[in-house]
């Protein structure tokens, strides 16, 4: 439970942390987020966390059944709770096209957007839009709808003068992506395709993606931020599809739980990052354990960030 040993750090916060402990106090009334990958996870108890501070939440999912059975079980504990469904496959451009214009058209204002959900180790596929699916969901898909839903944070964050924030959920896990970092040429090339290096790859475009998207904003002088994180080591059904992690026996599997994070602990940056007054005006930068951290040298590349925008944008098209 080396967890449990952690020191606070400049925020507070440690990575034992719940997103309840990190949100406490903080009223988030007259907030909209959109939450993706909301129906599972720290999805799930962002969710549930957002809302119990005040906040409207939309729940992108893919999964719609599982949603609505979360949101009944959030109203039940908290029936004050604003919390809305609809149906997002970020692996689909289709998907997120349909979602985003249905929310806009709504004209219901955002003040967060979270980029949370992601799949993991998935054996090579491609998407309905022909590119390898770690890639196209944790990553394109967020791209697109953030550029989509970009317009209605400007207005929002101009009409309420409260600061949008754009929160991308990344992991330690972008420092072991192919030596190149982003395989440009190679995107679905599958006969060098690593299932765990390709999340990698898809997990420092998250961070690529908010660094490049920050400097833009900062650049416009738009009173929005966009962050990355770190949520940590946790146990969810992100891992389902790895064979080595499924495979391993029951008594192993205990003692590995006693080294991870719970639910509550790997919710608690992304709120942290989502709502605390300590992270307002703070943009462009990478969290862990709820404090500043720092990505490794290619999670830090300007030029990397931009040649990534320029090619999202083309894939995007």
């Amino acid at each position: 439970m080396w967890w449990l040993f952690r020191t606070k750090e400049g925020s507070g916060f440690s990575s034992s942390s719940t997103a309840e402990e990190v949100t406490q106090g903080i009223d988030a009334t007259g907030l909209t987020a959109i939450v993706t990958g909301a129906s599972s996870g720290i999805g799930a108890e962002t969710t549930r966390v957002l809302a119990m501070r005040g906040a409207r939440v939309i729940m992108g999912v893919r999964n719609m059944i599982a949603a609505k059975d979360i949101k009944e079980a959030i109203i039940k504990e908290i029936p004050t709770a604003k919390l809305d469904v609809m149906e997002l496959d970020l692996s689909s451009m289709a998907s997120v096209r349909k979602f985003a214009s249905e929310f806009v058209s709504s004209g219901v204002p955002l003040n967060i957007l979270i980029n949370n959900a992601g799949i993991f180790g998935t054996p090579f596929m491609l998407s309905e839009d022909n590119i390898e699916l770690q890639f196209a969901t944790n990553h394109i898909g967020h791209f697109l709808l953030t550029n989509l839903l970009l317009d209605t944070l400007k207005k929002t964050t101009r009409e309420s003068k409260k600061q949008g924030r754009i929160v991308n959920v990344s992991s330690e896990s972008h420092k072991f992506t192919y030596r190149e970092g982003i395989r440009f040429d190679k995107i679905n090339d599958q006969s060098s395709y690593r299932s765990f290096r390709a999340y990698g790859q898809s997990k420092l475009s998250n961070i690529l993606h908010a660094n490049e998207l920050a400097r833009r904003l900062k650049e416009e002088a738009v009173d929005i931020t966009a962050n990355s994180l770190h949520p940590g080591a946790i146990a969810t059904n992100i891992h389902r599809h790895n064979s080595v992690l499924t495979a391993i026996p029951g008594v192993v599997k205990m003692l590995l739980s006693l080294l991870i994070k719970n639910v509550q602990q790997g919710a608690a940056t992304t709120c942290y990052v989502a709502l605390h007054p300590q992270v307002k005006g703070i943009n462009g930068e990478y969290f862990v354990d709820s404090n500043l951290a720092k990505a490794n040298s290619q999670g830090r590349d300007l030029d990397l960030a931009k040649k990534l925008w320029d090619f999202s944008m083309n894939l995007i098209k």
